[in-house]
């Protein structure tokens, strides 16, 4: 692996906020092992019943405007800002739709999978800033139909950025995995394409994922030590 990298592609999961008190999905007693996905997080729940949708979102969106970037977050914006100044960069793109990555400094963070502070109008598309709890009659503020919905991405729907984030992975020297369950693709497929690609691959995880085998090298425990720590050696 590269001591040194310049273009590193970091992808992070669920569990680089799970320190920060929101919920993984997958894991023994994550949010899916609790919670139907095709009840509450599919365009066809949403049609039959928005308003158990929305409540649900709403009840996470909550969570996240009480919650707080840990350490993990906090040197990720760091080493970001350490290689942009060096002329290297550092291409952060998340499963999250948490705005943590943000709140802590990273710049440029690519929500492959939407972000929950934020609404779109299902009659115009049109995306506005959403803090606060989102019911069916909220009109649309660009063109007031009462069409909102979560501008996440649900079970059956396309990821957002998927060419922007092809062409960062196969310009990067160094690709890492933070946090992520190896389950979801095209996520989880990410790490075989930069291992085609020759690119050296590193997953920062609590434990083994599912695609554990296909990483190069692998660091375990809690993200707010195994990032920070991983971080300021090869970025100094």
């Amino acid at each position: 692996m590269a001591s040194q990298p310049r273009q590193i592609f970091m992808l992070t999961g669920a569990g680089i906020s799970a320190e920060s008190g929101l919920g993984t999905f997958r894991d023994r007693g994550g949010i899916w092992a609790r919670f139907d996905p095709m009840k509450l997080a599919t365009p066809e729940a949403f049609a039959e019943d928005p308003d158990t949708v929305l409540d649900f979102y709403n009840h996470r969106r909550r969570g996240v405007v009480a919650a707080a970037p840990n350490g993990a977050h906090r040197a990720i914006a760091e080493a970001q800002s350490r290689l942009a100044a060096r002329g290297g960069r550092l291409f952060l793109c998340t499963q999250n739709v948490d705005d943590l990555h943000e709140r802590a400094g990273a710049q440029d963070v690519v929500h492959m999978h939407g972000e929950l502070l934020k609404a779109r109008c299902t009659a115009c598309r049109a995306v506005s800033t959403w803090h606060g709890d989102l019911v069916a009659e909220d009109p649309c503020p660009a063109c007031a139909a009462p069409a909102m919905r979560p501008d996440v991405v649900w079970f059956g729907e396309m990821p957002k950025h998927l060419e922007r984030i092809e062409a960062m992975l196969s310009a990067s020297d160094l690709f890492v995995a933070v946090g992520t369950s190896g389950a979801v693709y095209p996520a989880a497929g990410y790490v075989r394409q930069a291992r085609a690609r020759g690119i050296p691959t590193c997953a920062l995880n609590l434990e083994p994922t599912d695609n554990a085998g296909a990483f190069d090298a692998a660091r375990y425990g809690p993200a707010s030590e195994t990032v920070p720590a991983f971080l300021a050696e090869i970025c100094g």
